[in-house]
């Protein structure tokens, strides 16, 4: 009995252990893995795809418009005797009916001419599609450069407790040397506890750095379509990106003419003008042609009334013109020239702003550049000014407040030093993002 509660209790065990624990998966992804993975699998991409069928759909639909209409009626009813009534209602006779009565009807309507209403119809349709498809190339690039930027952002967090981890290291041995010359009595406890005090702020540091790795690691999981659990490790490789540049002048031409908003704003204006097309088909003539077939039983033109069809046909055209479009299709067409007239300064505000955003990410880039070269300049001196002041320390030629201050200029110009190599790749895609080539 015992034997049996124990394989039961260690099944248990490993039940617990293993069915509700989700154990981390890491795996390192390059730059180009997360953006395919996000082309694949991202929510807000799957949606705006979705928005292109419904418009290629909607596209079909008002190709329908171009066919005839064509409808059949069939009928069947049971027909009373007629009883006819003297102009003082009393009853004069009753005529017997043939009591079973049908028809059937076959007709077919085809429009010839409405102002080219039809088919400009149609073409708006095509532009929505259109539409749907610019809108899905903004929203990738929207989301290439999401998904860029937080990988850029994990890799600089991982940078970061790279150098915090390090610097924890520096903090403890200066910890094991101060406490040597405490106990030699050489130094005052004090020194001992604001060492103490660093590596608890370094520690602390470290546990905000895993934090928000694990924050920013859910939400790029999430957005690539990946498991939350699984742990992404950006590769070293980013930092052998070629991140040249053409002149700012190609950037600034290409950003007014091929962006997918000017693209988009260009395709608003012609949907407008072809909304303006069909308002003015509305006050021109409507022509069609018909066809009927009509099938009548029992034949009531004739007396006596006879249990016999009466089977035609007729062929032929309708014109129809609406009066009241001259007096009110005026109105209309104002409002839809209005529309064009918004959409026109709408595009010059576009192409304002984005000539705007492309000299800042331009100038961001270069300045990301100099900084570089700047903070690489600034973590040689901080080091250097480091090893100086650990020496002069070590040989009591210093005090504690000086080698915690060259740590402190050493930490940070690392960081510095750290991010700006991250911030050239950063701006590099963001001056993409911006002139839609991302």
């Amino acid at each position: 009995m015992r034997p049996i509660k124990y394989v039961l209790s260690l099944v248990l065990v490993l039940f617990f252990k293993f069915g509700f624990s989700q154990e981390k998966v890491s795996k390192k992804y390059t730059i180009d893995e997360i953006v395919q993975l996000a082309l694949d699998n991202n929510q807000k991409l799957k949606v705006s795809k979705q928005s292109v069928a419904i418009a290629a759909q909607q596209s079909e639909v008002y190709k329908q418009y171009q066919l005839p209409d064509i409808s059949f009626n069939a009928k069947a009813m049971y027909l009373g005797d007629v009883v006819l009534l003297d102009t003082d209602f009393s009853k004069v006779t009753t005529v017997d009916m043939p009591h079973f009565g049908n028809t059937f009807s076959l007709q077919a309507q085809q429009l010839i001419y409405k102002g080219n209403a039809i088919n400009n119809t149609v073409k708006i349709g095509s532009l929505q599609e259109q539409l749907a498809n610019l809108n899905v190339e903004n929203d990738v690039i929207g989301v290439k450069f999401l998904v860029i930027s937080n990988y850029l952002n994990l890799y600089k967090l991982y940078n970061q407790k790279q150098v915090f981890v390090e610097n924890i290291k520096l903090a403890q041995k200066r910890i094991d040397n101060v406490t040597s010359f405490y106990k030699q009595g050489m130094v005052t406890r004090n020194e001992i506890i604001r060492g103490d005090l660093l590596l608890a702020s370094l520690n602390q540091a470290i546990v905000t750095i895993d934090n928000n790795i694990a924050i920013l690691n859910t939400q790029l999981a999430i957005a690539l379509g990946l498991p939350e659990n699984e742990q992404i490790i950006p590769d070293d490789e980013i930092l052998k990106l070629d991140t040249a540049l053409q002149d700012y002048g190609t950037y600034k031409e290409e950003v007014i003419t091929n962006h997918p908003l000017i693209k988009t704003i260009d395709l608003q204006k012609e949907l407008a003008q072809t909304s303006l097309d069909i308002t003015k088909s509305d006050k021109l003539p409507i022509l069609a042609g018909f066809a009927a077939y009509n099938m009548q039983r029992p034949l009531t033109n004739s007396f006596p009334i006879q249990d016999l069809y009466n089977n035609n046909w007729q062929v032929g055209v309708s014109l129809t013109y609406n009066i009241e479009s001259l007096y009110k299709t005026s109105k209309k067409e104002s409002l839809d020239k209005l529309k064009i007239e918004q959409i026109s300064e709408v595009k010059t505000l576009t192409q304002q702003n984005l000539q705007v955003a492309t000299k800042a990410a331009y100038l961001k880039y270069n300045e990301a550049i100099s900084q570089k070269d700047t903070y690489l300049e600034s973590k040689r001196l901080a080091e250097e000014n480091y090893r100086i002041t650990e020496k002069k320390y070590l040989n009591q030629l210093a005090l504690i407040t000086e080698i915690l201050d060259a740590s402190n200029s050493k930490l940070e110009a690392e960081l510095q030093y750290i991010n700006s190599e991250i911030s050239i790749i950063y701006s590099y895609y963001n001056l993409l993002k911006t002139t839609g080539n991302l």
